[in-house]
């Protein structure tokens, strides 16, 4: 195992030079010691930590820095966190990654909302070549993105990112909150974060495999968006109707039963380059108009879905994660609608026993990415496996 609580110590994916994680309750006297302790003082190339806005955001990330010196550091707010015991509430996850295995570069993009595509691309070229020149027996490469989960901006933010990553991989989640908190949070460098993405890129001698679970299957139930606010994410029209009626009378409801679990429930897909991608709906919006997380243009056709079995997909797919060697270590950005359905379907406990039998450590999102795509309801991530002969 390489999780752990602050009561024990993750040493195994340590000596391998693979990623370790640790948490702590987000009420304890001080959690950033409790992860030092857990973790140990490293040396570390990197930690990454999610954390639940029951912590003191300020506080944890002044004390991160004096228990982790000279250590960069980057996090984000959760709607929900994955810890040794499954999902989680209340926690603060680190995921470290030791100087051993990894080397890091950090970036910090602020003002997302004003993206500059050449001078996003430009910073990151110059990192990747810093990165390069310290670590390049690291052949093995990854980026890890968070970002403002309400912003809005993550499908321009992406496209963006993929400009100069090229053939490196990229995963990672948006920020999120628990229900009557209305901002995400980010921090690194030491400061709290608004409107804003880091981007870790990381060289590492462990190999990995970044995946995108997605549990939604399409029917037959066709839709198109008849008028839209982009800008806002908001479709206004469905079929040429109020968009919450026309998809609640196409599920045999009405607008007033509509909820965050009918939403996860019955997601709505789009279809790119042959594959079907979920546009998870954020709740019902102004004259019956339905908000989204993702991209939303007039004129997009959406399917409606159905689910499967998300405790008997999840085994599966982590199953064949794990047919050739086990992970050390899965870094997981689970869609907070996950949780909901399983919430819904009564299957928290068993979701939650699949997730801690195969190391998950990471936290309940509002949105993935993956490669050049921001998706929903999926459970995107990378699995670490120790070098070949360890």
């Amino acid at each position: 195992m390489t999780q752990t609580d602050q009561t024990g110590m993750a040493s195994n994916g340590r000596t391998q030079g693979c990623p370790v994680s640790a948490s702590v309750s987000a009420h304890v006297t001080a959690p950033a010691e409790a992860l030092a302790k857990a973790l140990g003082q490293g040396p570390h190339a990197l930690i990454l930590v999610f954390a639940s806005l029951e912590a003191d955001l300020p506080a944890l990330v002044a004390t991160l820095g004096q228990a982790f010196p000279r250590t960069p550091i980057c996090g984000c707010s959760t709607a929900g966190e994955i810890t040794a015991t499954g999902y989680d509430m209340g926690k603060v996850v680190a995921f470290a990654f030791p100087n051993r295995g990894f080397d890091a570069e950090v970036l910090v993009f602020e003002h997302i909302d004003q993206l500059d595509t050449r001078s996003v691309i430009g910073e990151l070229l110059r990192a990747r070549q810093s990165l390069s020149r310290r670590a390049e027996a690291r052949i093995n490469e990854l980026a890890v993105l968070m970002v403002d989960g309400l912003s809005g901006q993550e499908d321009a933010l992406v496209a963006a990112l993929s400009g100069g990553l090229g053939a490196v991989p990229i995963v990672g989640g948006s920020a999120g909150v628990v229900t009557g908190a209305t901002e995400t949070v980010l921090f690194a460098e030491g400061r709290l974060l608004e409107k804003a993405a880091v981007l870790c890129l990381l060289r590492g001698v462990c190999e990995f495999r970044t995946f995108s679970l997605d549990h939604s299957r399409p029917t037959e139930a066709r839709m198109v968006v008849t008028r839209a606010d982009p800008e806002h994410r908001m479709v206004l029209e469905i079929n040429d109707e109020p968009a919450a009626v026309e998809y609640a009378r196409l599920l045999g409801l009405t607008p007033d039963d509509l909820s965050p679990y009918v939403f996860a429930a019955h997601p709505v897909l789009v279809r790119v380059g042959g594959r079907y991608y979920v546009r998870a709906i954020q709740g019902v919006g102004p004259d019956n108009s339905l908000v989204f997380f993702g991209a939303i243009t007039e004129g997009l056709v959406l399917t409606l879905g159905a689910t499967e079995d998300i405790a008997g997909h999840l085994e599966q797919e982590l199953a064949e994660l794990a047919r050739r060697r086990n992970p050390s270590a899965i870094l997981g950005f689970d869609c907070f609608f996950r949780r909901i359905e399983a919430e819904g379907r009564q299957k928290v406990s068993e979701v939650s026993r699949i997730l801690a039998r195969h190391n998950v450590a990471g936290f309940s999102t509002f949105g993935e990415q993956i490669g050049a795509m921001h998706v929903n309801q999926t459970m995107t991530g990378v699995a670490f496996f120790p070098p070949e002969g360890n």
